[in-house]
């Protein structure tokens, strides 16, 4: 029995995936990007193109978008992919909503840089917590403001002071499959290489969205090429196309954020 089999065979019998899902046709994957890492997401396009695999990308700070920068989205955004947003400064949004109120957070964290995203051409329905900071008040405030879907994140490994307190296997985190139960916010793993994710966990999360018919959510920051620099935070593309290829192996829809509330 080859190892992969072995892998699947074993979360068939330990995560009770002898009943079947109501509807496998919806099984997928949604992926994420943040930040602005323009230029590397570009380069990013021949690896998506070849699974036909379309995603969201949510922009932070776009006041200052240079006019490669908003090209480089357009062509993105022509080519299927989703163009969320990430924040006008990247604050703490708990704090800024309890020291400047409603209208203060709204006129700091999020008009602002939707009014540019839209002089652009881009009209975000889909908005990813900086940091993952919010609260029940915050979630309201972006849903009234017409936010289809509220991204937050989810963390497979916690430490403190440099010890590991716990590292789970994205199967056992039920927050990251979507069940296509409507809903407004939702929690997307982090893959980056700070993570510490192996290949087969991020396998074993493919294929309990395939047994499950949900969608695994799955987000990262730069794309690296390359060795990255210390200082740098994002995860290896060769994760992401190992990713990518199982997806394609168990027929994954692929799902841009704003996709998955509406779905019926």
């Amino acid at each position: 029995m080859g190892r992969w089999t072995f892998i699947v065979l074993l979360l068939f019998i330990l995560t009770g995936c002898h009943s079947t899902p109501q509807h496998p046709e919806r099984a997928g994957i949604a992926l994420s990007f943040d930040d602005r890492f323009f230029s590397d997401w570009m380069a990013l396009r021949p690896l998506l193109n070849q699974y036909q695999a379309k995603v969201t990308f949510y922009v932070n700070c776009p006041d200052s978008l240079t006019n490669e920068e908003v090209s480089i989205l357009k062509t993105l955004q022509q080519e299927g992919h989703e163009i969320g947003f990430h924040g006008t400064i990247h604050g703490i949004s708990t704090e800024m909503i309890q020291n400047l109120g409603v209208e203060g957070y709204l006129a700091t964290e999020i008009r602002p840089g939707l009014s540019y995203l839209q002089q652009a051409g881009f009209h975000p329905t889909s908005y990813a917590h900086p940091g993952g900071n919010h609260n029940a008040r915050v979630d309201s405030v972006l849903e009234a403001s017409g936010f289809r879907i509220l991204r937050d994140v989810a963390l497979a490994e916690r430490s403190y002071k440099g010890f590991r307190l716990y590292h789970l296997s994205p199967q056992w985190l039920p927050q990251i499959y979507y069940d296509f139960v409507p809903q407004r916010s939702v929690d997307a793993l982090l893959f980056d290489t700070s993570a510490n994710l192996s290949v087969a966990e991020l396998r074993s999360a493919l294929v309990r969205a395939k047994m499950r018919g949900k969608a695994v959510l799955l987000f990262g920051h730069q794309p690296f090429f390359s060795v990255p620099k210390p200082e740098q935070y994002g995860f290896d593309v060769q994760v992401l196309r190992q990713m990518l290829q199982t997806a394609d192996s168990l027929n994954l829809k692929f799902y841009r954020m704003s996709d998955l509330p509406v779905i019926q």
